[in-house]
Order: C-alpha cells, then structure tokens, then sequence
C-alpha cells in the first residue's frame, strides 16, 4: 500500500534502488561448484590455488565436471592429488547436481557464465565470475586477491543482480509418422495416420540467460518466420533473422545487431532482426513476462535454425513453433561493487562505450576575441 501524497506537492514514487540488493545466506554455504574454461592451460594454476583454498581453508565440499580432472596437466600433477582425491564429480546431462550446490565460482570468460546457467534448469545458485576469459563483461572479479573476494561472500558481504533468463518451449512435429496423401486421403481412400490433426508432438525447454537465436542457417533465401505476442501476430520477419533477448542478452549478438544496450535489472525482452531487409524495421523492446511465439511463414521458402546461448542448435520446420518468455528462476550474478557501478564499468571496459578524443578547450586569448568579435 503506497502513502496518499498531497495534491500541492510532486508525486515521487518509491523504485527500488538496484543496488539494494544484497547477498543473504539462510545457513552457511558448505558446496561450491566450480566451473573452469577449458582447453586453457593458463587457467590450471589458478584453478588448483582456488580448489586448494576451498578445501583446505574454508573446508567446503567442491563440485567440478569430470572431464576437468581428466586432463593431463591435472592428473599428471602429484602435489594435486591430496586435493584431486576430495572432489565431487558430475558429467553434464547425466548427474543432476541442482539440489547440492550452494554457490558457484566460474573461471574464464562469459562462456562459463553461460554454461553454468544451463546446468540449473530450475532455481540458479549465486554466482560468482573471475575474469579470465577474453572479454569479461559478465565475469567482474579479478583473481589477484580471490582469497579475501571469496571470503566476503561466503560472509554474505556482497550485492547481487538477478539476470533475468528466458524460458523456451520447443514443439516439434515427428514427421518420421507421415505418409504420402493425396488430397487428404490415403492409396485406399482412408485417411492414414499422421496427418497434422494427429501428428504427434515432441515439446523440449530451455533457460536462456543471453538469447534465442532463430537464423536462417545454410540457406541462399531470406528467413521468413511469424513472430507473435501474447496470441497476437505483431510481424513476419525477412532477413537473417530474429534475436530474442534478456538485458543480460542486450550487450551480446543483440547489440552487435543494432539493439541498445540495457541494463539487467530493467524488466524487459528485447526482439531484435539480423539483417532485416526493410529500412524501416528497428529493434523493439516489450515488457518482461509477455510471450513470444515464433513459427515459420506459411509462404517460408526453407527452414529455420535457432539455437540458445549459442548451443543446442536445431532446425525448424513448418508446424513447429518456439515459444518464449520470463522466466521465474533468474540467475543471481555477484556483484565486485554494485549492479550500477559494475555494468558501467564493464561498458567501458569490454565495450568502450563512448571512447573518444576529448574535444580541446579555447585559451583564454581565443575566447576574449570571440566575445569582443560578438
């Protein structure tokens, strides 16, 4: 319930402040996930110190993916294998970790974050992301001084922003069911199963933290799909393509593609085209929580590709369809500073937004002539 305020005085509704939000722990954080870049020797020093530093210092259970251990370097190394003997292993998408996991510490770059992202399909633990990658614009930590970093989180002294993730629903036809009819009806004049009113569906979900990418794949011709919102046909699509994206998204193939740039804490989904051939056609943003549907044009000449932070990719025919939107399990992204201060910084840093010769002054001289010529 919001306060009456006056009719003389200025309306100032209250808007949460962004950085506001903190890291809270119910019980102290026991297990640790941690997610390392791979095929990256410059990495396995850092990996081993931190791994060490969990276990011995801070005496926490730590998660890593099986193939992490089998690579040589890792292996080979004898004063590791104290170390190596107290890991917990998991292989992705066969070992469901979701339930064990209280927090999330990723070595190298966006990537890790990204794939950390789709190991939890449901609720996301905290993640915390050290640069040391190529671009680092969701990884804000620096690991010189990982150990106090580290300590100030398992303390709970950190802000968080919660990147918002789509939720995309696949639906499929399984076309290996159809037959060849002729005008509806079978060789005997029956009508054969598998024809659209029974086909049977296959229907796949994804949480996407950046976008969903529906291009048109190997093909000459222009992509050509429908895109809805909320059951409402807004636009049919010609060009390369269309990017469906969060904030987090915003600053990756969507800003490449002409989009501007949001910040995480806006609730938003972004659409944007790839190439579009129409002058006229410009990135959109709509509310968060709206659902896109997007399925081929019936006139479509070819498929569609779509893929989900860049992985998964598959092909799309006609019947089938994706359907898109908020999802309510976001992916809490520790903060070095704030959410405000740390996305800036990566803007300038990352991105070098606004990079520019500084203009010179006039002298002093000059500026009297000017004024005197005036």
């Amino acid at each position: 319930m919001s306060d009456l305020t006056p009719p003389s005085s200025a309306c100032t509704g209250h808007i949460q402040d962004p950085a506001s939000q903190r890291l809270t722990w119910n019980k102290a954080p026991k297990s640790v996930l941690v997610i390392k870049k791979m095929r990256d020797a410059s990495l396995l020093q850092p990996f081993k110190e931190l791994c060490t530093y969990l276990m011995e210092e801070n005496n926490m259970i730590v998660y890593v993916e099986k193939k992490v251990l089998e690579d040589p370097a890792i292996a080979s190394d004898e004063s590791f294998g104290a170390v190596k003997k107290k890991f917990c292993t998991f292989r992705e998408d066969y070992d469901d970790i979701s339930n064990r996991i209280d927090f999330i510490i990723c070595l190298g770059g966006d990537g890790t974050l990204l794939y950390a992202s789709s190991l939890f399909q449901g609720s996301v633990p905290p993640v915390m992301a050290f640069h040391l990658g190529s671009l680092g614009f969701l990884t804000p930590f620096s690991f010189e001084n990982f150990q106090s970093q580290v300590t100030q989180v398992i303390e709970g002294n950190a802000a968080v922003v919660l990147r918002s993730r789509l939720k995309v629903r696949v639906v499929k036809e399984l076309r290996e069911k159809k037959t060849a009819v002729h005008n509806g009806l079978g060789e005997n004049g029956s009508r054969p199963v598998g024809l659209d009113m029974d086909v049977e569906k296959q229907a796949m979900q994804y949480q996407v933290l950046n976008e969903v990418v529906i291009d048109r794949g190997p093909s000459s011709y222009l992509s050509n799909v429908d895109v809805y919102l909320d059951g409402h046909l807004i636009t049919t699509v010609q060009g390369d393509g269309v990017i469906v994206s969060t904030p987090t998204g915003s600053t990756a193939y969507a800003a490449a593609a002409g989009a501007s740039m949001i910040h995480p804490n806006v609730p938003a989904i972004m659409i944007t085209p790839i190439c579009p051939h129409s002058l006229s056609f410009r990135p959109i943003v709509v509310p968060a929580g709206v659902e896109l549907k997007i399925m081929l044009s019936p006139e479509a000449r070819n498929t569609a590709w779509v893929s989900f932070d860049g992985r998964k990719r598959q092909e799309i025919r006609h019947g089938d369809s994706i359907s898109i939107t908020t999802s309510c399990y976001p992916l809490p992204s520790i903060c070095v500073r704030d959410p405000v201060s740390d996305w800036f910084e990566s803007l300038a840093q990352c991105l070098h937004w606004n990079v520019r010769k500084k203009q010179a002054h006039f002298e002093e001289e000059e500026e009297e002539e000017e004024e005197e010529e005036g």
